[in-house]
C-alpha cells in the first residue's frame, strides 16, 4: 500500500494523540502542539486530495489489514480529503482568531483542558468524514458531542452550563434516534460497513420486503442527524451555544461541529441506503419542509435579536435550513449547492464571530446593538471583516454566499414540483437576511461620539491576520467556485 493511503488513519491518530499528550503540558505548550497537529493534518490532507485527484479513485483502508466483518474500515475519496482540509483550515483560523480572547475568557489553569477538547473534536470530525464502519460513526458522533458540550461550558458562567446542558440532551435524544437506526440497519441486514450494508438493503428492495422497517430506519438516522446539526425546530440549544461559548468555540460549533454531522448524512444517503432509494423516499420530502421553513423562521429571529452574537447564532439555523432544503431537492445539482454551501457557511460564520468580538471588545464590552454604534471606526478591521461577512450571507456577487444561492436555484429549476416554492424561499430568505445584516453594517458605521476603549484593537495582529485570511477564503469560494463544483461532483461520483 502506498504510503499516502494511510495520510487518514495518521491524520485521526495524530489528532487524538495530541490531546492525550496535552493533558501533561502547560496551557501555552498545548497551544503550539494543537497549532503545530492542525497544521500538520492540513499538510496531510492536502497531500491526499491531490493523490487522490491524480488518481481519480477512492480506495479503502483496512485497519490491521483484517477484511470485514473482523476489520474496520476507512475510505477516501476527493470529497473526504478535501473537507478535512478545509475542516482544518477553518479551525485552525478560528483558533488564531479567538486565541487572545481564550485568555480572558477561561481560567489559565484549564488552558490546557481547552485544547484537549479541541483536538478530540478535530479527531471525531476526521473520522466522521472517513470511517466506512457506521458504529465507529456512532462511538465518533458521542466524542464529538462530549467535545463540543466542553467547548461550550468550560467559560463557567451561568449562561455556558445552561447551553451545554441544553446541547446535550438534544444531543443525546439525536444520538439516541441515530443509534436505533444503526441497530435496525444491522438487524436487516447483519453488517456494519457502510458498503455491505449498501449492497444487502439493495438486495432487500428489488424483493420489495422489509419496506416498513427500512423507512422507519431512514427517518431515524435522519432525524437523529437533524437534531445534532440543529435543523429547525430542533434548534433550540443553538442560540445559548453559540451566543456565550468562547468566540473560538462559537466560530468552530457554527462552521464545523453541525456540518461533520451533515457530511455524515450525506454519506449514509450515498454509501449506505444509497441515493436512488433515498431521492424515491417521502423522508427527502420532510427534510425539505423542514428546511425551507428553518429558512424563514430562523432569519424572522435574527431579526428580532438585539444581541449581535445571538444574532447571527440564528442566522445559523437559517444556513442549516438552506443546505437541507438542498437535500430536499432530490437531485445532483441539489446535493451539490448543499455541500457548497457547507463550504460557504463554514468559511463565513466563523469570520462573523471572529469579527463580531472585536466589535464588542471596542464596545465597553457589550454585544447590544445600541452600543455598537461607529464600532467599524473603532476597529476598522474587525468592521470590514463583518461586512464582507455580511455581504456574502445576503448573497452579493464574488462572495461564496452568491455562489451558495445560484446554485440553489438553478438546483431548484431542474426540479419538478419544487421549483416554485424553492424560488419564492429564496428569495423572501434573502431580503430576511439583508434586513437584519445590513441593519447591523448600517449600525456599527454610523458614527458615535462616545469615547471607548481601543487596545484590543491595537494589541492583536494575529487577529487582523486572521480576518485577512477569512476574507480570501470567502473570496476564494467566491471567484474560484467552478474548479471547487467540479470537485464536488467528482467527490460524489467516488461515493456512489
Amino acid at each position: 500500500m502506498n504510503l499516502i493511503q494511510n495520510f487518514p488513519f495518521f491524520s485521526i491518530i495524530l489528532s487524538m494523540f495530541s490531546g492525550t499528550v496535552s493533558s501533561v503540558l502547560p496551557g501555552k505548550a498545548a497551544k503550539w502542539l494543537n497549532s503545530a497537529v492542525i497544521a500538520v493534518i492540513a499538510g496531510l490532507s492536502c497531500v491526499l486530495l491531490v493523490y487522490l485527484t491524480l488518481t481519480g479513485e477512492s480506495y479503502v483502508y483496512m485497519m490491521g489489514h483484517f477484511p470485514a466483518p473482523w476489520g474496520n474500515e476507512i475510505r477516501a475519496g476527493v470529497l473526504e480529503a478535501g473537507m478535512a482540509l478545509f475542516f482544518c483550515i477553518i479551525m485552525l483560523l478560528s483558533m488564531m482568531g479567538g486565541r487572545k480572547k481564550l485568555i480572558e475568557e477561561v481560567d489559565e489553569e484549564k488552558h490546557n483542558l481547552y485544547y484537549i477538547l479541541i483536538n478530540l473534536l478535530l479527531s471525531s470530525l476526521l473520522a466522521l468524514v472517513y470511517t466506512n464502519d457506521l458504529f465507529t460513526a456512532y462511538v465518533f458522533v458521542e466524542i464529538n458531542t462530549i467535545s463540543a458540550c466542553g467547548l461550550i461550558m468550560i467559560r463557567q458562567n451561568g449562561r455556558t452550563i445552561e447551553a451545554a446542558v441544553r446541547y446535550m440532551i438534544m444531543s443525546l435524544l439525536g444520538s439516541g434516534l441515530f443509534l436505533l437506526g444503526i441497530c435496525m440497519l444491522y438487524d436487516l441486514t447483519g453488517h456494519l460497513l457502510m458498503s455491505n450494508i449498501q449492497q444487502e438493503i439493495a438486495v432487500i428492495v428489488s424483493q420489495e420486503q422489509y419496506t416498513i422497517p427500512l423507512l422507519v430506519t431512514i427517518a431515524f438516522m435522519s432525524v437523529g442527524l437533524a437534531i445534532k446539526s440543529a435543523l429547525f425546530p430542533f434548534h433550540s440549544w443553538l442560540p445559548d451555544a453559540y451566543g456565550y461559548s468562547t468566540v473560538s468555540s462559537a466560530a468552530i460549533l457554527s462552521s464545523l461541529v453541525s456540518k461533520g454531522y451533515i457530511f455524515l448524512l450525506i454519506k449514509i444517503f450515498y454509501r449506505v441506503i444509497g441515493i436512488d432509494i433515498i431521492n424515491g423516499n417521502k423522508i427527502i420530502n420532510i427534510l425539505f419542509v423542514f428546511g425551507i421553513a428553518g429558512m424563514i423562521f430562523g432569519s424572522l429571529s435574527a431579526i428580532k435579536e438585539n444581541d449581535i452574537r445571538r444574532m447571527i447564532a440564528f442566522s445559523s439555523v437559517a444556513q442549516i435550513g438552506y443546505i437541507y432544503m438542498g437535500f430536499g431537492l432530490g437531485t445532483e445539482q441539489g446535493m451539490t449547492a448543499s455541500i457548497f454551501h457547507i463550504l460557504s457557511h463554514a468559511a463565513t460564520k466563523s469570520l462573523l464571530f471572529i469579527a463580531a468580538i472585536g466589535l464588542t471588545d471596542v464596545s465597553n464590552g457589550s454585544r447590544h446593538f445600541q452600543d455598537l454604534t461607529g464600532a467599524g471606526y473603532r476597529n476598522k478591521i474587525a468592521g470590514i471583516g463583518f461586512t464582507v461577512g455580511a455581504l456574502s450571507m445576503v448573497g452579493l456577487p464574488a462572495f461564496s454566499g452568491f455562489i451558495s444561492k445560484i446554485l440553489f436555484a438553478q438546483a431548484a429549476v431542474y426540479t419538478s414540483g419544487k421549483t416554485i416554492v424553492t424560488l419564492l424561499v429564496l428569495g423572501i430568505s434573502t431580503i430576511l437576511n439583508a434586513i437584519y445584516f445590513m441593519k447591523t453594517v448600517i449600525r456599527i458605521y454610523t458614527p458615535e461620539k462616545t469615547e471607548y476603549e481601543t487596545i484590543y484593537c491595537k494589541q492583536q495582529k494575529e487577529y487582523t491576520i486572521t480576518i485577512i485570511l477569512f476574507i480570501l477564503l470567502n473570496l476564494v469560494l467566491g471567484l474560484g467556485s467552478q474548479p471547487i463544483t467540479d470537485w464536488i461532483h467528482s467527490g460524489l461520483s467516488m461515493f456512489s
